[in-house]
């Protein structure tokens, strides 16, 4: 259900990255020997992205390691849970969350500049390090993805749930890089009214799992969460007498 979350996160936060990513996305240098040339160059570039985001969650999520070791798994899926929730319903913080990566505008201008020769290059090699820089950009939906990667409470689902997500904003973004942003403003506007429904909604898993409810799949109990933790104590190597 976590990473249904996150993909579903992806798939509707693709239409807000258009307007961030949709001029990298359009101006990336695809062979044009053929459609499948140019369709396996433009996963490679979202696989780079997806491969930044799962870097990104494999960090976080040993963040979160750490505090589940510490005993607080559910405390840290319910605050970030909560954090979903009161970035949306509060406006001051849900402005500035959305509205923040404006300025990101003119950053982007600068990374074209600054990889000027892997813009000129038509090679897979350079599409796919355009992809993992491009992953690099502050984006408040990733801030998000981020947050989801530290209440998992482990490295490896940390970086699974991102990547996930890098994969969920892979069509819309491969579309436009093919056949150009063949998706209307207006129409844009209407999908990314949802985002805010799906974060909450989001939000509320991961309240509901740290809740520890009994609930299967979607609130496992205390025990069952705890599991990890110990498995991972006894596979700690024993001293040699």
């Amino acid at each position: 259900m976590v990473y249904i979350s996150a993909l579903t996160l992806g798939l509707l936060g693709s239409f807000h990255c258009v307007g961030m990513c949709g001029p990298i996305a359009l101006a990336i240098p695809l062979k044009t020997d053929s459609w499948l040339a140019r369709i396996f160059g433009g996963v490679l570039y979202n696989l780079g992205r997806a491969i930044t985001y799962a870097v990104m969650g494999a960090v976080f999520g040993l963040l979160g390691r750490g505090l589940v070791m510490s005993g607080f798994q559910q405390w840290v899926s319910i605050i970030m849970g909560a954090i979903m929730i009161l970035s949306v319903i509060t406006p001051s913080i849900y402005k500035n969350r959305f509205n923040a990566d404006k300025g990101v505008f003119s950053f982007v201008g600068k990374l074209k500049m600054s990889l000027g020769k892997l813009f000129a290059q038509r090679s897979y090699s350079s599409l796919l390090m355009i992809g993992l820089l491009n992953g690099l950009l502050p984006c408040g939906l990733v801030y998000f993805a981020i947050a989801g990667a530290i209440a998992t409470g482990s490295s490896a689902s940390g970086s699974l749930f991102m990547f996930i997500f890098g994969l969920g904003t892979l069509p819309m973004l491969l579309a436009i890089s093919l056949i150009g942003n063949m998706i209307t403003l207006e129409l844009r506007k209407k999908i990314t009214k949802l985002i805010p429904y799906a974060i909450v909604f989001i939000g509320v898993l991961f309240i509901l799992r740290g809740l520890s409810l009994g609930i299967p799949y979607l609130s496992p109990p205390e025990k069952a969460m705890t599991v990890p933790v110990e498995e991972a104590q006894q596979e700690k190597p024993s001293c040699c007498h």
